[in-house]
């Protein structure tokens, strides 16, 4: 055997994401995309093999990981997604599909909560337009890989149940940055509490009030601050000083929670610092602002 023979090159994995509206296609996507895959929503099935090969083929070989949302917009288009899927898989991808469901009530419950319009709402009521949609998306149901029931599941456990499910590497902790106002609450199932209340606030300069933790002012404001640097160190340390251990323990999925008052400014800056630092060093690190998001 030729020892210094190039290794097999790896498979692109790509994952076909579909399901009823309003069961979490768009926050599922977001975590995909937080998890490194090149995200693409709403694309025409027939379009999907051409895009995977310009995408992981030649100079672009890089992007190893794609997710491409399809659902009911895809007009006259959803029964050539087999043909697309073998084509895909005849091309050497891992090709996943998954569909999100839910039922009829909690459907719609959510509709009338975001007074959002049902794609296929049109004429229709919406317990009808639901109805036609599933009709519709059946077909996609009886060849999915994973089907993912999203009735009982927040915003939250969604990307937790992404995250742990499609993550990387094994053996590999799964780190989500949590940022959330203390006057609702702590967040559920958190691993770590930070109280982010005594820093610097944002809030209270008129300038930077309307602003996030996302904003550019907001993050010089709070990078100008010794303090928060000096908060933001000592959580990295403990941090990295910790999370082998966690690992170690086969815990797949950590949460860390950081809390400030309105969950707007400090906790969101300093969730997406902690972000950035640590998706230097390791593949799945997620963040969710609960006040924003």
């Amino acid at each position: 055997m030729n020892s210094t023979a190039s290794a097999e090159p790896t498979r692109p994995r790509v994952i076909v994401l579909s399901g009823l509206s309003g069961a979490g296609k768009t926050v599922a996507l977001r975590a995909f995309e937080d998890m490194g895959f090149y995200c693409v929503d709403n694309l025409p099935t027939t379009l999907l093999p051409a895009l995977v090969a310009a995408l992981t083929g030649g100079e672009r070989a890089a992007v190893a990981r794609v997710a491409v949302g399809v659902d009911v917009r895809s007009r006259g288009d959803l029964e050539r997604l087999p043909e697309a899927l073998s084509a895909l898989a005849d091309s050497g991808a891992q090709a996943e599909l998954v569909f999100l469901d839910s039922n009829e009530g909690v459907l719609l419950k959510r509709y009338s909560e975001t007074r959002r319009k049902h794609p296929l709402s049109g004429k229709r009521s919406l317990p009808d337009a639901i109805a036609e949609e599933r009709r519709r998306l059946r077909p996609l149901v009886a060849i999915a890989d994973h089907v993912l029931d999203t009735s009982e599941m927040n915003v939250h456990q969604l990307r937790r149940a992404i995250a742990t499910g499609f993550g990387g590497a094994d053996g590999e902790t799964t780190l989500l940055f949590e940022s959330f106002a203390y006057r609702r609450g702590l967040p559920p199932d958190s691993d770590f509490v930070f109280d982010a209340r005594c820093l610097p606030n944002p809030h209270w300069d008129p300038r930077l009030r309307p602003l996030s933790g996302k904003d550019a002012a907001v993050r010089e404001f709070l990078d100008s601050q010794p303090l928060v640097g000096h908060f933001l160190d000592d959580i990295i340390r403990l941090l990295e000083e910790w999370l082998p251990r966690f690992e170690g323990e086969d815990k797949r999925y950590l949460t860390v929670a950081i809390g400030c008052t309105g969950g707007r400014h400090r906790s969101v800056y300093l969730a997406e610092r902690l972000a950035e630092h640590f998706r230097g060093q390791r593949e799945q690190v997620l963040t969710f602002h609960r006040e924003l998001d």
